[in-house]
């Protein structure tokens, strides 16, 4: 029998929580740069739900992350790692945490170390981008080759928000948590291959969420820009960088795509696999942030298992995708 493992299951430490509940226990929305970036309610930190949840569901793992702890603080990220850990250790077969760093700290490589030898975290998060900086930039670079060296995958997640010359152009509507984090996805996805990062650190290993923002809507666009000189493009542009192999080589080596932050639908899932490939596809909830109870987790996973789908094709996203990034 498959293991069901889900990528995309949030928590945040209660620490970080309260402050910003209501009173009368309403959600509070964070705002940052004048967007809605981050979703308040105690479910983030009740870990009796997230099983009860998860028991209905027949969700047998959750890999934790922390949208606090994706472009938080150093302070903020080892208060979550910690936190994790504690949950990892009450419920050893149930939790799998990421680990949390800002890669701009000077503790960060000495908090990795810590999550993986001593918490045994089998990957990191991050967000889509780091403030001003892409998952291309190079204060990155020596962070992939320790999780690389560490056999670490990284778990990648749309930024909260983005900076402020940016933000303008989600303006209202909630565009950025609806379509403008999609975007981002795709950026990051495509910065991840045509800046080199796989190039460099071939056994690497990403989970992009949200099956990468939508990308494999758009992918036969994006072969069609590599071709550089087609485009007119002269080879010292630095428009012309391109990665060493075909874009579609990455993706069915060193990337994955996790089926959260659509509302658990199926619909979605046969769209991706139009264009990406079936065993490249991992399972996600966002629970509970976009998907918040039992019955619509057990709705998703229902509807993947009664699918016409081939039954290789569940199972594999499902569970046996994935598990080996987790060690399962």
């Amino acid at each position: 029998m498959t293991v069901v493992i889900d990528f995309h299951i949030h928590f945040t430490p209660e620490e970080l929580v309260r402050p910003h509940l209501k009173p009368d226990g309403k959600i509070d929305v964070l705002i940052q740069n004048g967007l809605p970036a981050y979703t308040y309610h105690d479910t983030l930190f009740l870990f009796e739900r997230h099983i009860e949840c998860m028991d209905k569901a027949g969700i047998d793992i959750a890999v934790l992350s922390s949208g606090a702890g994706m472009g938080g603080s150093q302070d903020a990220c080892e208060l979550i790692n910690a936190t994790a850990n504690r949950i990892q250790k009450k419920h050893p077969n149930r939790f799998t945490p990421l680990a949390h760093i800002d890669p701009a700290s000077d503790r960060w490589r000495t908090e990795l170390k810590r999550c993986a030898e001593e918490y045994g975290f089998r990957g990191v998060a991050f967000p889509s981008s780091f403030g001003e900086y892409g998952l291309d930039s190079e204060i990155l670079t020596p962070v992939y080759e320790a999780l690389e060296g560490a056999g670490m995958f990284v778990f990648v997640h749309p930024a909260l928000s983005v900076p402020v010359g940016i933000s303008q152009y989600y303006d209202k509507y909630d565009l950025y948590r609806c379509v403008g984090r999609e975007h981002e996805l795709v950026l990051a996805t495509y910065r991840l291959i045509a800046g080199g990062v796989f190039d460099k650190f071939p056994e690497l290993e990403v989970v992009m969420s949200h099956l990468g923002g939508g990308i494999g809507a758009i992918i036969s666009r994006i072969r069609g820009y590599q071709d550089k000189a087609h485009m007119g493009l002269p080879p010292d542009s630095p428009h012309s960088i391109t990665a060493l192999k075909s874009f579609d080589h990455y993706i069915s080596e060193n990337l994955f795509f996790d089926t959260g932050g659509l509302f658990g639908s199926i619909k979605a899932i046969h769209a991706a696999i139009t264009e990406l490939p079936p065993s490249r596809l991992v399972f996600g909830t966002d629970y509970p942030q976009e998907i918040r109870d039992a019955d619509t987790m057990a709705k998703f996973v229902k509807d993947i298992q009664e699918s016409d789908l081939p039954i290789d094709v569940i199972k594999g996203i499902l569970g046996d995708n994935g598990a080996h990034l987790i060690g399962h």
